[in-house]
């Protein structure tokens, strides 16, 4: 059977792949509610909300039960979780059909991403999310049809999996300042350096690697090359052990004159750093629409527990300090999620959106720390503890103000476009 969500589209006239072969899912009632009262939603349609309520389905049976484990030995099973998605068609969303996408427009990639959201844990998301959002962006925009046919397709289907080779021990935000190498010699590119805070670094089967092609100025010296990680002299250096993310395996990796085939070259050589930042783009807007379901249900889950216990012979919710904090966060919470579907409104439109989408990352990032750290101060000590949401959101959202460019970084690209930034003085 056709899943409702892609038989919706198909009989829409928006969907142009093979139907048969895909999972049926029918979508839940607390779903199917939700997409008929938003009828007049921003961004997302009927189909959009169809697709979620699928989706929603492999997270409740073949995700969620399992991520207090995952979490527990520090690594989920990537291939296994992939393929499942993969089947399913939500690796490749807005990916061309040719290469086992559905050929949909952005708005359904932030659809998925959203719902993603309700995974109980910050790791397995954001793994998803470099799958489908990260590594193959400029690989799907720019790549030619060898490349693509061999990285970009089994990548959809969730039969590899794939991580995003950028930040290195001296070079995190700073992208120009990277100093890996990739040196054209005959049919090949030698590779020679390291990476840092990889990304299911551990179990990838490819990179998409940013690197250092010449010697000329940083914003046009660098490439994007296609690594497969079985090659000579590719090296898992360690797994690193994070505060959280703690499901997602994050890895160290070193390369010793490693053999890359010049085909593997996404696009043009010195290239690599606009194809980068066109990536971060889809990225930060990724990160911040993912953020939108944690912090949802950690308020909910606040409010209920709040409701419940008592102190002082009421309920804490009744206390003014709570229940006025909560109405702020949840106010702070819709003006996010306003400025997140404005600028995908606007990105698939076509505009350039760098600037609304480091102000919603910023936000992004900004809010998660205030709303869980105040969360989790009103589930009091139960808070400090591992069984609940909330201490697992307090410290795996922290991420979001660090990684896909810091906090300070976003503030220099709102300033860049306000026309605020210093004026560099040259002697």
């Amino acid at each position: 059977m056709v899943p409702r969500w892609l038989g919706l589209l198909a009989r829409k006239g928006q969907a142009k792949w093979p139907l048969p072969g895909r999972t049926s899912c029918r979508p839940s009632s607390s779903s199917a509610a939700e997409a008929t009262s938003d009828r007049n939603h921003l961004i997302y349609t009927q189909e959009h909300f169809a697709l979620r309520a699928s989706l929603r389905k492999i997270i409740d049976k073949e995700i969620n039960p399992f991520v207090d484990k995952w979490e527990e030995e520090g690594q989920f099973p990537a291939h296994q979780v992939f393929k499942t998605l993969g089947k399913a068609g939500f690796l490749g969303v807005n990916k061309p059909t040719e290469y086992g996408g559905l050929g949909l427009d952005f708005s359904y990639s932030m659809a998925v991403a959203e719902e993603l959201g309700n995974i109980r844990c910050g790791g397995v998301p954001m793994a998803i999310g470099v799958q489908s959002d990260m590594a193959t962006p400029a690989l799907a925009r720019f790549g030619s049809d060898e490349v693509k046919q061999q990285f970009l397709t089994p990548t959809i289907a969730g039969d590899v999996v794939a991580c995003l080779g950028v930040s290195e021990p001296e070079a995190g935000s700073d992208v120009a300042g990277i100093k890996t190498k990739a040196i054209r010699k005959g049919d090949d590119y030698v590779v020679n350096g390291g990476k840092m805070w990889i990304t299911s670094g551990c179990q990838a089967d490819w990179m998409c690697l940013l690197a250092n092609t010449s010697d000329g100025p940083p914003h046009r010296n660098k490439s994007l090359l296609c690594l497969p990680m079985k090659l000579p002299g590719v090296h898992v250096a360690k797994k690193i052990d994070k505060m959280g993310m703690r499901s997602s395996d994050t890895a160290q990796i070193f390369f010793e004159d490693v053999r890359v085939p010049s085909k593997y070259l996404i696009g043009e050589e010195g290239m690599g750093f606009t194809y980068q930042m066109l990536q971060f783009q889809e990225e930060r807007l990724w990160a911040a629409t993912n953020i939108l379901a944690p912090l949802e249900n950690v308020m909910q889950e606040t409010i209920d527990y709040t409701r419940q216990r008592k102190t002082f012979n009421q309920p804490v919710l009744y206390n003014q300090t709570v229940h006025f904090r909560l109405a702020e966060l949840t106010t702070e919470l819709e003006l996010l999620r306003s400025l997140v579907y404005r600028a995908v409104a606007l990105y698939i439109q076509g505009n350039n959106v760098t600037k609304l989408a480091s102000m919603a990352k910023l936000k992004a990032g900004r809010l998660a720390r205030e709303l869980t750290d105040s969360c989790l101060q009103f589930w009091g000590g139960m808070g400090f503890t591992n069984e609940v949401l909330v201490s697992r959101l307090y410290r795996d959202s922290r991420l979001v103000s660090i990684g896909g460019g810091s906090d300070e970084v976003m503030l220099s690209i709102i300033c860049k476009y306000m026309d605020t930034l210093p004026k560099k003085q040259h002697p």
